[in-house]
């Protein structure tokens, strides 16, 4: 790469990097594709869905570029001292997968990818909550319909819920989500307290034509946490 090009990708680097550091006191590989803009979070959302392979793939940049890219971010971070901790990222579908960065899936590539780097002013108890809320497994979501004459791509059956496994749909028998039943939101505190209690938890969204977005309507829980909760408010 010339001199002046390498300059250039070097101050972008930086900026996203700065950025990502100042507003969460961390900074990650993702953070910086974001920040120079190279990824964009649509792609990055069908990645962490599981419904890309690998990350690269909808980097928009070559190999070449992104490498250089990752070499300055370590670069930068090792001389501003911060601190590197390993963290999983996990497949926001039911089968929780490992996701996947490099076109190779080389371990050493991607451990790299997987690298978080921490202020070095916080304390060992505070890195620590950031490398378990980074590492915390994401919501599993689940869409309300507005077609109720969907079929599902395993079984050719329906139900109320779908989610979207390699971009079709599958019922909630299928995902294995089938027992859990629906709470609407609205009760802010039986929400959080179901939430609590149940062992499989799915956010259930809703598309609005309107805003064009999709919208939160409630949460699916298993039914005995949900019965728990009813009685302690009796």
């Amino acid at each position: 790469m010339h001199p002046k090009n390498r300059q250039a990708l070097e101050d972008r680097v930086i900026r996203a990097a700065e950025s990502a550091l100042a507003e969460q006191r961390y900074v990650s590989a993702i953070d910086v594709l974001l920040g120079i803009g190279w990824l964009d979070g649509s792609s990055l959302a069908r990645w962490r869905q599981g419904r890309v392979d690998y990350l690269e793939r909808v980097v928009q940049a070559n190999l070449a570029r992104v490498s250089e890219a990752m070499k300055l971010f370590r670069g930068w971070a090792s001389r501003k001292g911060l601190q590197p901790s390993e963290t999983r990222y996990v497949a926001r579908s039911t089968q929780r997968g490992e996701l996947r960065f490099s076109v190779s899936g080389d371990a050493g590539i991607e451990r790299l990818y997987r690298t978080h780097w921490a202020s070095p002013k916080l304390s060992e108890k505070k890195r620590e909550r950031l490398r378990e809320k980074a590492s915390r497994p994401p919501e599993l979501v689940v869409i309300s319909p507005h077609d109720r004459d969907w079929k599902c791509s395993r079984c050719g059956g329906t139900t109320g819920f779908l989610t979207m496994e390699n971009d079709a749909p599958i019922c909630m028998n299928c995902a294995g989500l089938g027992d859990l039943v629906f709470l609407p939101a609205g009760d802010a505190k039986l929400t959080r307290l179901a939430k609590a209690k149940s062992k499989r938890v799915a956010v259930v969204v809703r598309f609005s034509r309107s805003r064009k977005r999709y919208e939160r309507q409630g949460l699916l829980v298993e039914e005995t946490a949900l019965s728990e909760d009813e009685r302690e408010r009796g």
